[in-house]
């Protein structure tokens, strides 16, 4: 494995996490908290120690994610296997412009289907019931798992490398825009607009409030940034919409 890479994805991974989350919350839940409580997605708010167990594992978590692409991409023996490429110029622009929306698709069916296996009652609490302490999630939570679900989340860069052509800046920005929607996802407020969930587009966009429900009630509303599965598999909650839009109206 290379060491320096390790250290080197547990600087990037973890500093992205703590920047992105650390602004979601000082904006949403110290500056604007008194203009925007009544918008709040569930009006209580987490408890101190909900933080700490959210940022303590979330922490575990970047140590964890940052073993997998050093053990692969760090070594040699394992990289010339992968469809990983730098040079920018192996694979056509329109191929590198649509990597990202196939990506997206690519990862949120993963998820979907992970997310459901790990909601099974033989691996619930032993894999995700940690992130589920958190019923009333903040920010913070965006990368508070259990070890074992920590290595299936970051499962998804293997299955990146070893099946489609991803270049250097293709995971750069991928799973920085993945840190942001999660961290979104996590938010307890919603930032898409009245109406969103029953827009032609916007239902199937997940949201926060989808997400936020998931935490609150444990099941339904398995997706990650899509609801292509949850509409096709039925598992999206039937007052998914209701609650959208009473949380936008402030009831």
């Amino acid at each position: 494995m290379n060491w320096d890479l390790y250290f080197h994805d547990v600087v990037l991974i973890g500093s992205r996490y703590l920047v992105i989350a650390t602004i979601a919350f000082i904006l949403f839940y110290v500056l604007l908290k008194k203009s925007i409580a009544g918008k709040k997605i569930q009006k209580r708010y987490p408890k101190l120690i909900d933080y700490s167990r959210e940022i303590g594992f979330s922490v575990l978590t970047v140590f964890i994610m940052a073993l997998i692409p050093a053990s692969i991409i760090g070594n040699p023996a394992i990289a010339k296997y992968t469809k990983f490429y730098t040079d920018i110029n192996q694979h056509s622009m329109v191929w590198f412009v649509l990597a990202f929306p196939i990506m997206a698709f690519i990862h949120d069916s993963y998820f979907y289907w992970m997310h459901r296996a790990i909601h099974h009652p033989a691996l619930f609490k032993i894999v995700h019931l940690i992130h589920h302490k958190s019923t009333n999630p903040s920010p913070f939570a965006a990368y508070a798992f259990h070890p074992l679900e920590a290595i299936l989340e970051a499962g998804i860069f293997v299955v990146f490398v070893f099946t489609i052509p991803v270049h250097l800046f293709h995971l750069l920005f991928f799973f920085l825009f993945m840190i942001i929607y999660n961290v979104y996802g996590h938010l307890g407020w919603e930032l898409y607009p009245k109406g969103f969930s029953r827009h032609w587009l916007g239902k199937w966009i997940n949201t926060s409030v989808n997400h936020n429900m998931h935490h609150q009630y444990f099941k339904g509303n398995y997706g990650l940034y899509f609801l292509f599965w949850d509409r096709w598999m039925g598992t999206i909650r039937e007052d998914y919409d209701t609650r959208f839009e009473e949380v936008k109206t402030g009831t």
